[in-house]
């Protein structure tokens, strides 16, 4: 038997000869190739989706954070949604601060922190002119609730692929989808309505978004499907806040 190659039928061998692949073993390859594929478009799903519920559970924690210490501390908090970098931080007022409504800058009256705030609210007191109340200056505070200037202690991004979808708080005259949304806190116990949608990439599809809505009275966060907007206030949503499950 000469080396070099398989043997033919008959004992017959040819140097350098090699077997083919039968029909069966290429149709074999591609179930195991389609199988593969699948699994990783499924579990690439599920990812996404494990990534969006956990980037609503750290707002919805933040929120439990900032009610708490407004009352705690008898000092007005805000929860900062910047949808540029898909962060969020905790800041603290220097002074008690009453939102204005429908504020041309977003920032429900208090000082302008981006320049695109503050352009806003150059050109709206150009054409007020007239005398403004001091403006409530807000600092960004760590985990621990300290004053910090640095952002690598206070910001919290969102997981890997998720974005804000759109934001609309009580004070704001239409959802906001770029640049920062704020939300407030008050020692009194209170915070704002709000409707925070989250989604994955920057897919429109209803099913990669989840909406938090934020309860006013009680700042309970109750996360939903698809993108909920904020509803408008009536009679007895006082009482139907209290006892709407799946809240965190």
């Amino acid at each position: 038997m000469r080396k070099g190659g398989p043997c033919m039928r008959g004992g017959a061998c040819r140097p350098g000869m090699t077997r083919a692949m039968t029909l069966v073993e290429v149709l074999i390859v591609l179930v195991i190739v389609a199988f593969i594929t699948g699994a990783v478009v499924m579990g690439s799903g599920q990812l996404a989706s494990a990534r969006l519920r956990h980037s609503s559970t750290m707002i919805a924690g933040a929120v439990r954070v900032a009610f708490s210490r407004a009352t705690s501390t008898s000092k007005s908090i805000r929860l900062v949604m910047d949808m540029e970098e898909s962060a969020i931080w905790l800041e603290e007022g220097d002074q008690p601060h009453l939102v204005q409504t429908k504020d041309v800058t977003g920032t429900g009256g208090a000082e302008a922190a981006t320049m695109a705030e503050k352009e806003a609210r150059a050109e709206s007191d150009r054409i007020v002119k007239g005398p403004t109340a001091p403006r409530t200056n807000f600092h960004q505070i760590d985990p621990m609730g300290l004053v910090s200037s640095d952002p690598s202690k206070v910001k919290k991004a969102l997981e890997r692929g998720i974005t804000f979808r759109e934001v609309q708080i009580a004070h704001d005259a239409e959802p906001r989808s770029s640049g920062r949304a704020y939300l407030y806190f008050w020692p009194g116990g209170q915070t704002e309505r709000a409707s925070i949608q989250l989604r994955v990439g920057r897919s429109n599809d209803e099913r990669d978004t989840v909406t938090l809505v934020v309860s006013p009275l009680t700042g309970k966060v109750t996360v939903k499907d698809g993108a909920v907007a904020l509803a408008q206030p009536t009679d007895d949503k006082a009482a139907s806040e209290r006892e709407d499950p799946g809240a965190f």
